[in-house]
């Protein structure tokens, strides 16, 4: 029978973790089309801070719709969960975008992505410090070798790469309060499934999204009213693909592709997987940015960047085995919670010592 609920168990979890590296990639997939949209509309005369803005907004008011079908109690449940709300859409949300675009105005692109996907390394060594749980070898090598994959596809190895990047320490310090965001989204995103604080409804993840985007949209909108930063639209054609479209067609992309779709399955993916390895199935955006770039923008794939994300993969796969070395490790102490206890007692005269194994349950 214990063999039985063992194996049960064992499938249920492969199961939950299948379907939470699907989330994860299909919502790196759809973060990593938020280029090529948000590249069109700058070009096409927007300031980052309308991008975001409109990206948010419309992202919020299509979660809104499909909230109020899928999850009508939403509204409900947010007031139970304000804070929480809140706190995500004002960090995870407003401040990686802000903060990564204000680290772009100082350095240059790929130094700026690389900076804020350190976020895995802040996951790691926030749970290794508040667990106080050393993550395993295998686990620390996946994700040395994922940042350094994530190097090469970044094309920061090179002639034309770190040595020839334009850096600054504002820059730098705006790259890493965006990475510091990043891992919060990992991090907070866990809260799915939490219930309320005097015991009210679970937080649901269209709840947490739909929720998150409108406070995010608030505050860059706010930030952009109040002259903090440029705000500026326009109505001009834009050009995606090589095709001329209206400037409707990117913003309603970037508010359902890398918005509304990738929130909502990134926030469904980490709560199925732990914080740490869903941070470091994020750097796959990475991957699909550049093939989105490719693909819509017709910016060409160098050798490196290919084997950069073999070797991203390969990282992934690493600390793969080391979560699950981590988990075998627990399922066994929760299974013999105290180790086998011998307990041996002084011999009496002319009897061999009298041995007794207690195992307490």
């Amino acid at each position: 029978m214990a063999t039985t609920m063992s194996g049960r168990t064992a499938t249920a979890e492969t199961s939950t973790f299948r379907t939470g590296l699907l989330f994860a990639i299909g919502s790196a997939f759809a973060f990593g089309c938020s280029g090529p949209f948000g590249k069109a509309l700058m070009e096409a005369g927007w300031t980052p801070t309308a991008a975001v803005t409109a990206r948010l907004a419309g992202g919020a008011l299509a979660m809104a719709v499909f909230a109020t079908i899928m999850h009508p109690g939403w509204v409900r449940e947010l007031r139970d969960h304000l804070r929480t709300v809140v706190l995500y859409g004002l960090v995870p949300i407003a401040g990686a975008q802000l903060f990564y675009y204000n680290a772009v105005a100082h350095l240059s692109v790929g130094v700026a992505l690389l900076l804020e996907y350190t976020a895995p390394i802040l996951v790691v060594g926030w749970l290794w410090a508040t667990t106080r749980k050393r993550p395993t070898t295998l686990t620390l090598g996946g994700v040395a070798l994922a940042v350094a994959g994530m190097v090469l596809v970044l094309g920061l190895v090179g002639p034309d790469g770190l040595a020839g990047a334009h850096i600054n320490l504002a820059g730098v310090g705006f790259g890493l309060a965006a990475a510091v965001c990043a891992a919060c989204y990992f991090l907070m995103s866990d809260k799915v499934g939490d219930a309320g604080p005097d015991g009210q409804s679970a937080l649901h993840p269209i709840t947490l999204a739909t929720g998150g985007l409108f406070v995010g949209a608030a505050a860059v909108a706010l930030i952009g009213v109040s002259g903090v930063m440029p705000l500026r639209f326009t109505a001009d054609d834009t050009v995606i693909a090589g095709w001329t479209v209206p400037w409707l067609v990117p913003v309603v992309a970037i508010a359902l592709i890398p918005t509304a779709i990738a929130y909502t399955l990134g926030i469904v993916g980490i709560a199925r997987l732990r914080p740490r390895f869903a941070s470091l199935v994020g750097l796959s955006e990475v991957l699909f940015a550049v093939l989105a770039a490719w693909v819509l923008v017709g910016e060409s794939i160098a050798a490196a960047q290919a084997v950069g994300g073999a070797i991203v993969l390969l990282g992934l796969a690493l600390a793969r085995q080391g979560d699950r070395g981590e988990q075998m490790v627990a399922d066994t102490a929760v299974t013999w919670p105290d180790a086998p206890v011998v307990d041996v007692a002084p011999a009496n005269e002319g009897e061999p010592p009298a041995r007794s194994a207690n195992i307490t349950a």
